[in-house]
């Protein structure tokens, strides 16, 4: 499997791919699998790198 957390790091901009009103995420955390975002509209959420592929925003 690949790591899916490997590409992230503090400050990259994300979108979930399951959950598009949730809009633009900042990540302010990765610990290992865990990685904490901050949505516009959602706040902030832990995802499990595992269960969910974050999307990169580089628009």
């Amino acid at each position: 499997m690949t790591d899916a957390t490997s590409f992230l790091e503090p400050g990259m901009f994300v979108r979930h791919p399951d959950a598009a009103d949730w809009g633009l995420g900042q990540v302010q955390s990765v610990i290992g699998q865990r990685v904490t975002v901050n949505f516009e509209h959602a706040g902030k959420q832990v995802i499990e790198g595992r269960r969910v592929a974050l999307v990169p925003d580089f628009g």
